[in-house]
């Protein structure tokens, strides 16, 4: 097995998608510490690289933590298979869960009420007394649990790994995986606790609204996933298909008709049959039309490397196919009602629609 492969796939790929759900999560814990020093009236520019408040040690912490929580699970995840494995609904649930405790810290930020300062993690009071420096303790307490928590919300890339992982049957290859992916990904993940500290030593109090709402919007577009990937019928997407607004830019007068879009399906022996590629970045065709009580078959190609759309979702189907790299799956079922059926990747940050009439 070619480790720099995995390397590299963590370097590029890797980085891109779990920065969606995993960069909020740091980027919450040193914008918060920037809020703490600037209520406080410190001036970070005056300590030096090994100060307690300089943000590259929260980074390293969180690093460091998740480097070796992953190396540790890709151990468990080699020696036992796919008996540890965590079942999609925990991801979903975990996914949800972070996108509320980053929308919470970037309210928090925006000083919308006092009761999400609660938001912030400190260390227990019992762990503080244990430790000698408590303010030092305070500073990569919360990175740190976060980096080794990071375990219960991986990106799609992650979970592919941790397949790979799981396949190997070898509990040091399984941690040698997870090891270099997780390597691979450190640097841009490095590169966002660098960027607080340059923009919060020249820009802090401008930083800190900016940062904020990076946060907001990491958070909501991690709960949207969520909702999507758990086949919720409330979505931001849904919710924006009930806004009964149209914005005709022909200069026809409304009178144009849109032309009849491709249904993307072939009939075959009494079978619906369309054929989807999937790639890292989505699905081509993203939009099919089927009829209600006829079978619906669904030939997913999938040379999209191994991004979280390896994983096919169908939630009001209850189908998830864990897909083949450079290969094709068969997705088969028989909707019986008319509406629309979202399918989307195992965080549900891209998706597709298939409507039943």
């Amino acid at each position: 097995m070619n480790l720099w492969v995995i390397f590299i796939t963590g370097l590029t790929l890797g980085s891109l998608t779990c920065l969606a759900v995993q960069g909020g999560l740091l980027a919450s814990i040193i914008t918060a510490r920037e809020e703490g020093d600037l209520e406080e009236g410190r001036n970070k520019q005056s300590l030096p690289l090994r100060g307690k408040n300089h943000t590259v040690f929260p980074t390293l912490a969180f690093l460091t933590t998740k480097l070796i929580s992953y190396t540790i699970l890709g151990f468990i995840l080699g020696a036992f298979g796919g008996v540890l494995n965590i079942s999609p609904n925990i991801q979903i649930i975990m996914q949800f869960i972070a996108g509320l405790y980053m929308v919470a810290v970037a309210l928090n930020l925006l000083n919308v009420h006092p009761i999400f300062r609660y938001a912030i993690i400190q260390p227990p009071r019992f762990l503080t007394r244990m430790v000698r420096n408590q303010s030092k303790s305070k500073d990569l307490f919360a990175p740190a649990l976060l980096g080794a928590m990071t375990i219960f919300i991986p990106c799609g890339t992650t979970l592919a790994m941790e397949t790979l992982a799981i396949s190997s049957a070898n509990a040091f290859l399984g941690a040698s995986i997870m090891f270099v992916f997780i390597l691979g990904t450190s640097p841009l993940f490095f590169g966002v606790g660098w960027l607080t500290t340059v923009l919060g030593d020249n820009f802090r109090e401008r930083f800190l609204k900016i940062a904020a709402f990076a946060v907001l919007y990491l958070g909501i577009t991690s709960i949207n996933g969520a909702l999507i990937a758990g086949g919720s019928s409330i979505t931001l997407q849904t919710l924006t298909d009930a806004i009964p607004i149209e914005i005709n830019l022909s200069g026809n007068g409304g009178e144009a008709q849109a032309a009849a879009p491709d249904t993307g399906v072939r009939t075959e022996g009494g079978v619906q049959t369309a054929d989807i590629q999937v790639s890292g970045y989505g699905y081509t065709p993203n939009y099919i039309q089927v009829k209600a009580g006829t079978p619906v078959k669904l030939n997913l190609s999938n040379s999209g490397g191994l991004g979280c759309t390896s994983v096919f979702r169908v939630p009001q189907m209850g189908i998830t196919k864990t897909l083949t790299l450079g290969g094709t799956d068969t997705v088969e079922f028989t909707p019986q009602n008319p509406g629309k059926l979202t399918f989307s990747c195992s965080m549900g940050m891209y998706r597709g629609t298939i409507e039943v009439i």
